[in-house]
């Protein structure tokens, strides 16, 4: 019971920090599954984007 009353006392009581708290938790879970996903399709695509092959069609620039 005491971690509940600790979580109510810390993040809940107070609407401002409750408000604050629920915001930073979605725009964590937005970075961090944005982040996943993104590795999970490099790591499943890896060889077949544009930044894989593009040395085969991209001549290099001469100064």
């Amino acid at each position: 019971m005491s971690i509940a009353n600790t979580f109510y006392n810390v993040f809940v009581k107070r609407n401002s920090v409750y408000v604050t708290t629920i915001f930073a938790g979605a725009f964590a879970f937005g970075v961090g599954f944005d982040l996943g996903v993104t590795s999970f399709w490099d790591r499943w695509n890896q060889g077949k984007q544009w930044k894989d092959i593009r040395h085969k069609y991209v001549e290099a620039e001469s100064d």
